[in-house]
C-alpha cells in the first residue's frame, strides 16, 4: 500500500467512523414517543383530535425538550383492546419507542396497562382512556395517567340533575364496556343517594347502527334519559330517537356532548340546548390559560372543531406531563427510566383547567365542570360550565369505606329501580 493509499484509506475510515459517531450521537438526542389514539370505528373523530392535542404540546415547545429531539411515532387502533395492544407491541418492540401515550378508549386502556407490565424499561402514560380499573385495580409500575376517569368526570352531575333539573325518575342508554360502567357510577352514585330512581339500564354494542329496538323499549314514565354514548354512536342514537318522535330531556356522559357530537346537523341537535353533562373541560372555562389553549388549538389545527374536544384537552395534557417530566430530569432516561418516573410522580401539572397532581395509584387529582349544552351568537353549540367540583379523587370524593362498599361500576353497580 502507496503512503498516498494509506493516507486516503485513513480519511475515509476517519470520516466512517466521524459519520457513526455522528449518527450515534443524533440517535441519543432523539427522543422516541409512541402516540396511539383510534383513528377507526366509532370514536375516529375524537381520535384524530386527540392526536391534534399532543401535537400541540409538542408544538408548544418547539418539537424539543432538553436540547433533545422529540420524534412523534404514531399509530391507529379501534377502540377494541386487542388491537390496541398489538399496535402499542409495534410501537414499543419494533419502533423502539422509548416513552408511550395512548390510548383513548376505556377498555383499550385496561389492556395497555397490563402490556405494560410486561415492558419496564418504557414509561407508558395514558392519552384518553376513562375506565376505573386502569389505575384502581392491579396498577402498574410504569403506567401513569394525567387525566381523571370517567367516574370522576361525572361527580357532581347526579346532584345537578336531581335537585337543580328535578329529574326524578331516569332511564338508561350507555355503550357496554368499561368506561361507559366507570361514567354511569359517577353519576348514579350521587343521583341514587339523593333519592333518584333509574328504572332502564339499556347496555348497548360499542359501534351500534340500529337502536330502533333500544328506542322502543324506552319507558315513558321518566323524566330524563341518561345518554353515555359517544362519537358515531351518539349521533346515530340522537338522529334516530328523533326520528322515533322521541322528546325526553337527556343528562349526557362527557363524550355525548362534547365538540365531536355537537356538531352533527339534525333537528335532534336543537333539543340538546339546556343538556346537562359533566367532565374535565368545558368549552367556556373563562381563564387565561384555557383561553391561550383555544387560541393555540384554533391556530394549528385550521380542520379542528371550533373549541378542542375533550379528546384533544385529555392527550393534551399527558404529553404535556410526559414533556414536562422530561424537562425536570434534564431528558434523563437512563436507569430503566426510575428518575423520569419519580418525576411523572411528583409533578404538580399545570393545564389550562388547573393544576393535577396524581394519587399513590399514578391516577390524576382534579376538578370536574358540570356544564349546560348553549348556543354562541354564531350559531356554535358549546359547553357552558354551571357549576366546578375541584379535586375530585378516583374513589369520587366519597369515603374508603363508603366507595369499597358500593364496589366499582359494571353493569349492576350502582343500582336503584
Amino acid at each position: 500500500m502507496t503512503k498516498r493509499t494509506a493516507k486516503l484509506f485513513g480519511a475515509l475510515t476517519g470520516a466512517a467512523i466521524a459519520t457513526v459517531l455522528a449518527a450515534a450521537a443524533q440517535a441519543q438526542e432523539t427522543v422516541k414517543i409512541g402516540l396511539l389514539a383510534t383513528l377507526e370505528g366509532p370514536f375516529a373523530a375524537g381520535g384524530q383530535d386527540g392526536m391534534r392535542g399532543a401535537e400541540l404540546a409538542v408544538k408548544e415547545r418547539g418539537g424539543t425538550v432538553a436540547g433533545k429531539k422529540i420524534e412523534l411515532v404514531k399509530a391507529s387502533s379501534d377502540a377494541k383492546p386487542d388491537v390496541a395492544v398489538n399496535s402499542t407491541r409495534k410501537l414499543v418492540e419494533q419502533d423502539k419507542v422509548q416513552i408511550m401515550v395512548g390510548p383513548l378508549s376505556g377498555s383499550e386502556g385496561i389492556a395497555v396497562k397490563e402490556y405494560s407490565k410486561s415492558q419496564p424499561g418504557v414509561t407508558f402514560i395514558n392519552g384518553g382512556s376513562g375506565a376505573q380499573a386502569t389505575t384502581l385495580l392491579n396498577p402498574s409500575p410504569n403506567f401513569f395517567r394525567f387525566n381523571t376517569d370517567g367516574g370522576q368526570w361525572m361527580v357532581g352531575l347526579g346532584d345537578y340533575a336531581y335537585n337543580t333539573k328535578k329529574f326524578k325518575k331516569m332511564a338508561l342508554v350507555a355503550e357496554d364496556y368499561a368506561f361507559p360502567y366507570s361514567q354511569v357510577q359517577g353519576f348514579m352514585a350521587e343521583f341514587c343517594k339523593a333519592g333518584g330512581k333509574v328504572t332502564h339500564k339499556a347496555w348497548v354494542p360499542l359501534g351500534g347502527k340500529d337502536y330502533s329496538s333500544v328506542i322502543a323499549k324506552l319507558p315513558q314514565d321518566v323524566d330524563a334519559l341518561l345518554v353515555v354514548l359517544g362519537g358515531s354512536d351518539a349521533v346515530n342514537f340522537l338522529s334516530q330517537y328523533e326520528q322515533a318522535g322521541g322528546d325526553k330531556p337527556m343528562v349526557g356522559g362527557s363524550i355525548t356532548v362534547d365538540q365531536t357530537v355537537l356538531n352533527f346537523k339534525g333537528k335532534r341537535r336543537e333539543s340538546l340546548l339546556g343538556t346537562a353533562a359533566a367532565g374535565p373541560m368545558a368549552d367556556s372555562i373563562d381563564t387565561p390559560e384555557w383561553k391561550k389553549f383555544v387560541a393555540d388549538y384554533k391556530a394549528n389545527f385550521k380542520d379542528g372543531f371550533p373549541s378542542p374536544s375533550l379528546f384533544a384537552f385529555v392527550y393534551y395534557i399527558n404529553m404535556k406531563a410526559a414533556l414536562d417530566a422530561l424537562e425536570a430530569v434534564k431528558g434523563d432516561l437512563s436507569g430503566n427510566q426510575e428518575k423520569y418516573r419519580e418525576a411523572l410522580k411528583a409533578l404538580k401539572l399545570k393545564t389550562p383547567v388547573g393544576e393535577i397532581t396524581l394519587d399513590e395509584n399514578r391516577q390524576a387529582i382534579g376538578p370536574t365542570f358540570i356544564t349546560e349544552v348553549a348556543k354562541g351568537p354564531d350559531g356554535v353549540f358549546f359547553n357552558k360550565v354551571v357549576k366546578t367540583i375541584p379535586k375530585v379523587d378516583q374513589k369520587l370524593n366519597l369515603s374508603k369505606e363508603e366507595f369499597e362498599k358500593m364496589g366499582l361500576g359494571s353493569r349492576d353497580v350502582p343500582n336503584c329501580p
